[in-house]
């Protein structure tokens, strides 16, 4: 039995330090002067990684693309649903504070009392594994997941959301449309 308490005791202590990690990052890069000069395009990022990018993009390929395109909407809107609702099932259960609490009205009714994991880089990066996979271009991979990490890192910059928040919501998004997409393709072909 005292070898479980150490090892329950070493990962306590793990999880201390990624704790205390995390908070220090946030104000590192939330209070970084060169960061600070980059505000507009990290406050814009946010702002857009809220759906309006990710939905004009598929308004776009509704409107002006082939009817594959239209299909690879369907399955970025069905990726969506699963990783929102997993994000904001997990939130629930973890029920972390954001570094500070969102202070302006609008956005405080546009966002969730809590951080973990981010919901702007699971969808980002499920959206972002949707479009790599139906257009294997290098620049749509290279343009599509800077957009995604722009977004993801935004929301430690505006402190609405931990690193490590960002981290796993990347990762999380990225493995639920792993999972969905090959699926999906198989529905509709």
């Amino acid at each position: 039995m005292r070898a479980w308490a150490r090892v329950g005791d070493g990962i306590d202590s793990l999880v201390e330090r990624l704790f205390r990690w995390d908070k220090r990052m946030v104000a590192t890069l939330s209070g970084n002067p060169a960061l600070r000069r980059l505000s507009p395009l990290f406050l814009t990022a946010t702002i857009l990684g809220d759906g309006y990018i990710w939905g004009g993009l598929g308004l776009g390929l509704i409107l002006f693309g082939r009817p594959i395109d239209r299909v690879n909407v369907l399955i970025g809107l069905a990726v969506s649903i699963v990783n929102v609702a997993t994000f904001r099932f997990l939130k629930l259960v973890f029920a972390r504070a954001r570094p500070i609490p969102v202070e302006d009205a609008l956005r405080s009714r546009l966002i969730d009392t809590y951080s973990f994991p981010s919901g702007h880089a699971t969808t980002s990066f499920g959206l972002a594994w949707v479009a790599v996979t139906s257009y294997p271009h290098p620049l749509v991979g290279v343009g599509i997941y800077l957009l995604a990490s722009l977004i993801s890192f935004s929301r430690v910059f505006v402190r609405e959301h931990y690193p490590l928040d960002v981290l796993f919501g990347a990762v999380l998004g990225s493995l639920i449309a792993a999972y969905i997409v090959p699926f999906l393709r198989w529905l509709t072909f």
